[in-house]
């Protein structure tokens, strides 16, 4: 069985490199006759990407492309997700834990903030529930997950916030760190006021106590911290990689091999990183496969590549999720 447990509809901010992105996406489904950059491709670019904005993130004719594409890459269980931070109920969690003081990094940060926090948990929920009956007509199961940032000390705060809905499975990240979120583009400057080891070190604390929050059904790319290719050498991180896989096992919460800094950050390496990925089979942590896809022509991307990578390790099955109860299928 091929599946994609992590996967995003779509996120702001909503900038001219955002329209650009939808319109190659919308392009690789539905590809236009007009000489690209001529008047009359712009014209036609520019009335599509309008109805595409005008239906709203969660319009379920955006939400079939991903089965459209799913279909083709021969996929059996989808997981659709969207971040927390997207919402705007969950405004008090974010500006609670991270950095939106006048600084800065804080000022980036509160921006960023009321950018993408334009949707409604409801209105998320709705969406993909009522596409799961489509879906099952098609062959392919779908599955509404979540990705929650978490935050040490906030566990009493996520919890309230995931109980609020019945999902299929909730997703652990860890995108901040001191209240950096250390993986925009704008602000991958503050590498360079660190100390690497005790950076990671301070990251992978933060990973565990998530994993051991026993908050999630499974905790993503457990080292996104490598994302701008600021990385100490990897032999002084085996005893972290030990530490999570320890948790992990204790704690019987899976984990993910995402292809998401694999194709579009600097590092180009998946998570985790081969060896990390070593550690975990070798202690048999639960594993599915991901592509971390923000848009519908890139579901799937590199689930064949991970899927063979496991089978080629001796997996023989894949983590996948209903009702917050993991459920372990056959790979390949």
């Amino acid at each position: 069985m091929k599946v994609d447990y992590h996967l995003h509809l779509e996120e702001g901010p909503y900038s001219l490199r955002w329209l650009d992105r939808t319109n190659k996406a919308l392009d690789y489904f539905n590809p236009l006759t007009e000489k690209v950059h001529s008047i009359e491709w712009m014209h036609k670019s520019m009335s599509r990407l309008s109805d595409r904005i005008q239906k709203g993130s969660y319009d379920a004719s955006w939400i079939d492309l991903y089965l459209t594409e799913a279909k083709r890459k021969g996929l059996r269980e989808v997981g659709i997700v969207d971040h927390l931070y997207r919402f705007k109920e969950t405004k008090a969690y974010f500006e609670k834990y991270i950095d939106t003081s006048n600084t800065d990094l804080g000022n980036k940060q509160r921006k960023w903030l009321s950018q993408v926090m334009t949707e409604s948990i409801s209105d998320f929920v709705s969406a993909i529930s009522e596409a799961k009956q489509r879906w099952e007509k098609q062959g392919i199961i779908l599955k509404l997950g979540i990705e929650a940032d978490y935050f040490p000390g906030g566990e009493e705060e996520l919890k309230k916030l995931l109980e609020q809905f019945e999902w299929d499975y909730a997703i652990g990240s860890v995108h901040f760190i001191h209240g950096w979120g250390f993986d925009n583009p704008d602000t991958q400057e503050l590498f360079n006021e660190y100390n690497l080891e005790g950076l990671y070190e301070d990251f992978f604390n933060v990973v565990e106590k998530a994993i051991r929050s026993k908050l999630f059904n499974f905790v993503a790319h457990l080292d996104n911290l490598k994302v701008f290719n600021y990385r100490p050498d990897e032999k002084l991180l085996l005893p972290y990689y030990e530490m999570i896989a320890r948790a992990l096992i204790e704690t019987d919460t899976a984990t993910e091999i995402n292809a998401g800094l694999y194709y579009r950050y600097p590092v180009k390496e998946m998570c985790p990183s081969p060896r990390f990925l070593d550690v975990l089979i070798d202690k048999g942590v639960a594993l599915t496969t991901s592509s971390d896809s923000h848009f519908p022509d890139d579901i799937g991307a590199y689930i064949d590549l991970n899927t063979t990578t496991l089978l080629n390790k001796g997996v023989t099955s894949i983590a996948t999720f209903e009702k917050r109860e993991r459920i372990m299928k056959p790979l390949g």
